[in-house]
């Protein structure tokens, strides 16, 4: 037995447990970008670049977050590398042996689906959002990773399989990538409004290229008498608001209020130009700790608020009519 192992390549021996750490890795991390998705929140990155990825069109398939797909293919490999490990080699070693080939040839589908769609993936930061996320870049890491593990980590029968499976399944996968991201509209500003007869519109922002530094992306929404009230209501009550600049979340705000409106509001922005990951004093002395944050009457409201929203906080009583609401993703 002794002589047995000994011949075998240590990667053989090692490969699933490296596949299932990798894939572990893979699932924390997705799992978290899901969250940050889910919770509208900043995602913790050395540059303001993951939350316009995070933002884009491109971080959402089927109306869900990208990342949360991402979390079911990565806990799928974990799966399918450490489940065989869990069977007796012994008593049940027929078993164990069909289970392993069934799911090395899974791990080799996966792996390279997930290749190829990272592949796809950076193409579209580098092409089109022109923004780098680590979190990104680490999963397409791993996604690699999981593909070579997989092809140099047994003693495949026939190469020839492989490269039959590269194909087949590279072709499926590209062709379904590109058919999910079929451009969604000509619209060059991001900006997406669903119009709703009597009812407010639904907006939503998805950022198609960088902010502008200190300024960020331009305000394309107009503003109504309602907006205008409650924004100079809050004002003279001396309700502020805490932005950066790089923030989708913060623009969101600015398209409900308008362009009109949002002039009138007290807002301040965080994020020096020289360093968009930095803090202002004022702002650390607020505990401000996410973008936007306003400050009503003594207490922080965190997240983008909706003016009803904000109507309500402030005890405003003009009038009401307003022409957004923010779309719930």
């Amino acid at each position: 037995m002794k002589r047995r192992l000994s011949s075998t390549p240590w990667i053989h021996r090692r490969s699933r447990l490296l596949i299932g750490a990798i894939a572990i890795l893979g699932a924390l991390t997705t799992a978290y970008l899901t969250v940050v998705k889910f919770s509208q929140s900043s995602a913790a990155c050395p540059t303001q670049s993951c939350d316009i990825v995070l933002q884009s069109d491109y971080a959402t398939v089927f109306g869900q977050p990208l990342a949360l797909f991402g979390f079911l293919a990565y806990v799928s490999m974990a799966v399918f590398a450490l489940a065989p490990l869990a069977v007796d080699p012994v008593n049940k070693k027929d078993s164990r042996k069909k289970l392993e080939n069934l799911t090395w040839l899974l791990l080799l589908i996966g792996a390279i689906a997930m290749s190829v769609f990272s592949g796809y993936l950076m193409y579209l930061l580098v092409f089109k959002i022109k923004a780098l996320c680590i979190y990104c870049v680490a999963s397409a890491i791993f996604s690699l990773s999981m593909l070579v593990l997989t092809i140099v980590g047994r003693a495949w029968e026939e190469i020839g399989q492989i490269f039959f499976t590269a194909i087949v399944v590279g072709m499926v996968t590209l062709v379904g990538t590109l058919a999910i991201y079929a451009p969604p509209s000509n619209n060059n500003s991001g900006v997406t409004i669903v119009e709703n007869p009597g009812q407010p519109a639904i907006i939503s922002f998805r950022p198609l290229q960088e902010p502008k530094p200190g300024v960020g992306w331009e305000v394309t929404t107009t503003s109504g008498e309602a907006e205008i009230a409650l924004a100079r209501h809050l004002k003279q009550i001396g309700a502020k608001e805490y932005i950066a600049w790089w923030c989708p979340h913060c623009h969101e705000q600015k398209l409900l209020f308008g362009k009109e409106a949002y002039k009138e509001l007290d807002h301040i922005d965080c994020a020096p130009v020289d360093n968009p990951n930095g803090l202002k004093d004022e702002c650390r002395a607020a505990k401000i700790q996410s973008y936007p944050s306003w400050i009503i009457n003594g207490k922080i409201y965190a997240g983008v608020q909706n003016l009803e929203q904000l109507a309500n906080i402030s005890n405003y009583a003009g009038p009401r009519n307003f022409k957004y609401v923010l779309k719930q993703s």
